[in-house]
């Protein structure tokens, strides 16, 4: 499968699904592998593996193969796949819009943008999901009616830290166990992922665009969602937290009225194209009533 993504200019960003995807979710065979591959305990297991010097020889090949200039990062020596993995940006290669009425992206990913429907559903690839379902029934989710569902999918090659997207103050952090199945595009064609994968949500109210709720998605042999803070105080730009090994996902659900995403996004989403988008870049307006 290509999987069709632009830039903010305008340029196409096409990723390819690699045979062994393919294999795992292409076939009865290897979707029955792939649920063995999304059993936290496999997920656990590869986790002790790529935190062990076992796993340094995994680096150089995806440095590679993904192109990544490791002259932007803290460091370019480590001790284990995970640690290169989780690699922490120099400040100066990390932009933030810290324009008040600029709404931004928590992080480098492939970004698409739904309006909240009816009864709190919308649709990904062929699985239908309610707000409810990615937050097991909390009843929070009747807040959200009307508005705008953001899924920043990461892929392996992306930066996986993120950061608050606004000043303000969040509640403790709520974790759903669950599976770890993959997050591109070829499992959703068969797989609820976004309602069965482990994931973890926190209710941030922030002082530009109201309530948001943030929701951290893990994936196939990601070990960990690694949040920083319990109940907090945060500003714009403060990391976060980071994933550790695997493509992962942010989901942010914001209320009616509050922002005005770019037209680009918009359009892309329409065409059933992701966006690509950095972490800090502005992704949409603060809602102005006037």
């Amino acid at each position: 499968m290509v999987i069709v993504g632009r830039d903010r200019n305008g340029k196409l960003d096409i990723d390819k699904d690699t045979k062994f995807m393919k294999f795992l979710y292409g076939n009865e065979f290897g979707r029955l592998i792939a649920r063995v591959l999304a059993c936290p305990f496999v997920s656990k297991m590869s986790a002790l593996y790529l935190n062990s010097s076992l796993s340094n020889h995994m680096i150089k090949k995806f440095v590679l193969e993904n192109n990544i200039d490791l002259s932007l990062f803290e460091k370019s020596d480590f001790s284990s796949f995970n640690e290169f993995f989780t690699r922490l940006k120099k400040r100066e290669f990390i932009h933030i819009d810290y324009n008040s009425n600029s709404f931004i992206s928590p992080c480098d990913a492939k970004l698409l943008v739904y309006k909240i429907g009816e009864n709190s559903d919308f649709k990904i690839k062929n699985s239908y999901y309610t707000v409810s379902d990615l937050l097991n029934g909390d009843s929070i989710c009747n807040d959200f009616k009307d508005g705008y569902i953001m899924i920043f999918r990461l892929r392996p090659k992306d930066y996986h830290r993120y950061v608050y997207i606004d000043n303000g103050s969040k509640s403790r952090n709520v974790k759903i166990p669950g599976i770890l199945h993959t997050v591109r595009p070829i499992a959703l064609e068969s797989k609820p992922v976004y309602k069965r994968n482990s994931r973890e949500y926190t209710l941030l109210r922030t002082q530009n665009f109201g309530d948001v709720v943030q929701i951290e998605v893990g994936a196939m042999l990601v070990g960990k969602i690694c949040n920083y803070h319990g109940e907090w105080q945060f500003k714009r730009g403060e990391e976060k937290g980071h994933f550790e090994f695997g493509g992962s996902t942010i989901v942010l659900l914001v209320k009616k009225n509050m922002v005005v995403l770019d037209d680009d996004i918009l359009k892309n989403t329409a065409e059933d194209v992701e966006t690509l988008v950095e972490c800090g870049m502005k992704i949409g307006s603060k809602f102005n009533v006037n």
